[in-house]
């Protein structure tokens, strides 16, 4: 029989997810219990499952030194940290200081949101999943209610894993249905192929969603952080879409099943009550004469209150929530404000600063383009020559923020763009769009032109912006007062409807199904207020505007950072995305007018987009005990 050692302090702590877990465990003297008394003892069986959770990520700004992680690490946005802490994460991926034995992206502790080492973590976590599924049918549970439901999560939270392994490292995985034994033959383990492992995650997710004693929804704040068997619609949608995408497929055509898929899982969702956000239910803090969503005199400043307000507020745990479309949201809360806000206000640091690759792909109010979506930079690698889409009348690029998607408004501060808070400075002479004023609770303008004193464009300091924004999108519009507390800031949404929508639009594009692809487009543009596609778009056209619309509606949600890789072939390399990443340059002229161009963030490329960059080392570690024991390199290209 076999054993393994449960430290008691491990499973109390883990009781804190189930309320039902609260009674203490019996111990023996050591302070060790065996597998095989956990199995006869209700408590003691919930409190292994909470083990399983115990790698469920936090994502959001909760990445090493609280950075956003992957929106950061491609051509989303540049983290102001790099020049400050080289060490960071960030600032290793820009220098190319990275590999398989001491890689940025895993090699480093998070803060305390399990942002790391995910390799040997996550199969960690999928092997106690699969020693639960093994046990739990003969367990002593007291009701088979809770039998059924915690089997179902450990299907689901296995499933879960296995999603994260594959978008981080992008291979084929050892698929673990039953646990491993000590004394196991493991010369002959083998990998599964990418689109063997999305199966093996799916049938994880149909046993889930088999189970009627699994919710929809997590509805008391008791059982916050607890699946819901939503999220087996939300992790099939996803996966089965990666597997069709160029860099996973393998040379198959995977589209129809994608298309069959993404369709059941949404209509699935919507026949549980799942909607998008699309009332301001907040005005008097998101759209009050003290917040600013827009230039004075936006027709559409309440749709951009309202998309702010959605990422500025937790998913509440109710059978009626007020947001119905986040299916599944962390356990922890980010410090936005403090870490990746204005850092003027707060006096730390940026963080996050908005890319203008990134301010480039929100359309104007008239439903058009900025760029020629086909081919956006004369320039392809330096992105210093936009090239204009020229049906688009609107766009001025020397009053370029004018007449912007309401998202634009809600996700980034700009070049005068306001906002109403605690300043802790007095103005200074060399910004007279905001001197004279004091210290204390006003309207100021963000103004990111060079040599602004507080929060203009620099190439050093981390509270000033490295590209000419800053991050708006999880900022609430109270954020700070002068006894330094804040209001606090929302847990990070993982998946939520929006995705699920432009995941069908994306396969049904592919397959033909060009109508719905567009209404399914045009629902995620009408509840901010933008008009509906062309209606005649096919083909590369459609697939341009479904990618954009992605690029925009999930903007610093670490979505575009595995889009981008997706859409690429093994053989390619993301020079023309995130070799270079370019600032806004703005002039403030003598007669108070601005002149805007184009920079690129420091003056240097990138050294995160060659070939091998498209995947995630596996530890160089684990690679070597691999291969002594199986004679097999799986070790990704170029590692």
């Amino acid at each position: 029989m076999r054993y393994k050692n449960l430290y008691i302090l491990a499973l109390i702590i883990s009781c804190a997810i189930f309320s039902s877990c609260s009674s203490e465990l019996d111990q023996a003297p050591d302070g060790k219990i065996s597998l095989e008394d956990v199995w006869k003892d209700n408590d003691k069986v919930a409190a292994y499952l909470n083990t399983c959770y115990r790698y469920m990520s936090g994502k959001g700004n909760l990445y090493f030194f609280f950075e956003r992680g992957p929106a950061n690490w491609c051509d989303e946005a540049w983290d102001a940290d790099d020049l400050d802490v080289n060490w960071a994460a960030s600032s290793r991926m820009y220098t190319g200081n990275a590999s398989a034995s001491d890689f940025p992206g895993w090699s480093v502790t998070g803060m305390g949101a399990n942002c790391e080492h995910y390799w040997t973590n996550y199969f960690s976590a999928i092997h106690d999943c699969a020693y639960f599924l093994q046990n739990i049918d003969h367990a002593a549970v007291t009701k088979e209610s809770d039998r059924s439901r915690w089997k179902a999560e450990a299907h689901l939270l296995r499933a879960y894993y296995y999603e994260e392994l594959l978008r981080w490292f992008g291979c084929g995985l050892p698929l673990v249905k039953t646990p491993y034994d000590y004394n196991d033959d493991f010369s002959k383990v083998k990998r599964a192929t990418y689109y063997e492992t999305v199966q093996f995650i799916m049938a994880d997710c149909d046993s889930a969603l088999a189970c009627k004693d699994l919710p929809w929804r997590i509805t008391t704040s008791d059982e916050a952080g607890r699946l819901p068997k939503a999220l087996a619609c939300a992790i099939k949608s996803r996966m089965i879409l990666y597997a069709a995408s160029p860099l996973y497929c393998g040379d198959n055509n995977y589209w129809t099943e994608a298309y069959n898929v993404t369709k059941e899982t949404l209509a699935t969702l919507r026949a549980q009550g799942y909607e998008l956000y699309h009332t301001l239910h907040d005005p008097n803090t998101f759209f009050s004469d003290k917040s600013y969503f827009g230039p004075d005199g936006y027709p559409l400043a309440e749709k951009a209150a309202m998309y702010n307000e959605y990422f500025c507020n937790s998913m509440e745990y109710s059978s009626n929530p007020i947001d119905k479309e986040t299916i599944f949201q962390t356990r922890w809360s980010s410090l936005s404000f403090d870490v990746e806000g204005i850092g003027a206000q707060r006096g730390y640091k940026s963080g996050t600063c908005p890319s203008q690759e990134l301010v480039d792909c929100f359309n104007t109010i008239n439903g058009q383009p900025i760029l020629n979506l086909e081919n956006p930079y004369k320039d392809a690698e330096t992105h210093l020559e936009p090239n204009y889409n020229s049906s688009n009348t609107q766009y001025n690029p020397q009053d370029p923020y004018k007449n912007r998607d309401p998202r634009f408004y809600a996700d980034i501060y700009y070049n005068g763009s306001k906002r109403w808070c605690w300043w802790p400075f007095d103005e200074e002479p060399s910004s007279p769009e905001n001197y004279p004023a004091k210290a204390g609770f006003r309207t100021r303008y963000i103004m990111t032109y060079i040599g602004e004193p507080r929060t203009g464009t620099s190439a050093t300091g981390r509270t000033m912006t490295r590209t000419g924004y800053f991050i708006r999108k999880y900022m609430t519009p109270i954020s700070s007062d002068n006894n330094g507390t804040y209001r606090g800031e929302a847990n990070f949404k993982e998946f939520r409807l929006s995705e699920m929508i432009l995941n069908f639009a994306e396969a049904a594009a592919h397959t033909g199904h060009d109508d719905e692809a567009i209404a399914a487009v045009d629902e995620i543009r009408e509840r901010v207020g933008m008009p509906d596609l062309p209606s005649n778009l096919t083909g590369q056209d459609l697939l341009d505007r479904i990618y954009n619309e992605r690029r925009v509606e999930f903007a610093l949600e670490e979505q575009r950072y595995f889009d981008v890789r997706r859409l690429h072939k093994p053989d390619e390399d993301l020079s023309t995305t995130d070799k270079w990443v370019t600032a806004a340059n703005i002039v403030r002229n003598a007669d108070g007018t601005y002149t805007y161009g184009r920079k690129s963030v420091n003056g240097n490329e990138r050294q995160c987009w060659s070939n091998k960059w498209l995947k995630w080392p596996i530890p160089l570690s684990e690679v070597s005990k691999v291969q002594a024991i199986t004679g097999d390199d799986w070790q990704n290209p170029g590692w």
